[in-house]
């Protein structure tokens, strides 16, 4: 099913604020922000920043091997 949420002549959509550049988000709401904030989606790229964080953000840095030097 589709949301028939983009209103046809004001040409902008009640849920999000589309086409406005930023999401459309009220403090009065605290249920719409819940369903709308981070970690309702997949994170594709958020998941990962823990783990980085965690571990200092090193790139391009080999892993500890385990021979003897």
């Amino acid at each position: 099913m589709r949301r028939r949420s983009l209103h046809i002549q004001k040409h902008t959509c009640s849920s999000c604020g589309y086409p406005a550049a930023k999401t459309r988000k009220y403090n009065w709401s605290e249920k719409a922000k819940r369903r709308k904030t981070v970690g309702t989606g997949r994170m594709r790229y958020l998941k990962d920043v823990s783990r980085r964080f965690k571990n200092g953000f090193r790139t391009g840095v080999p892993k500890d091997s385990k021979a003897p030097f």
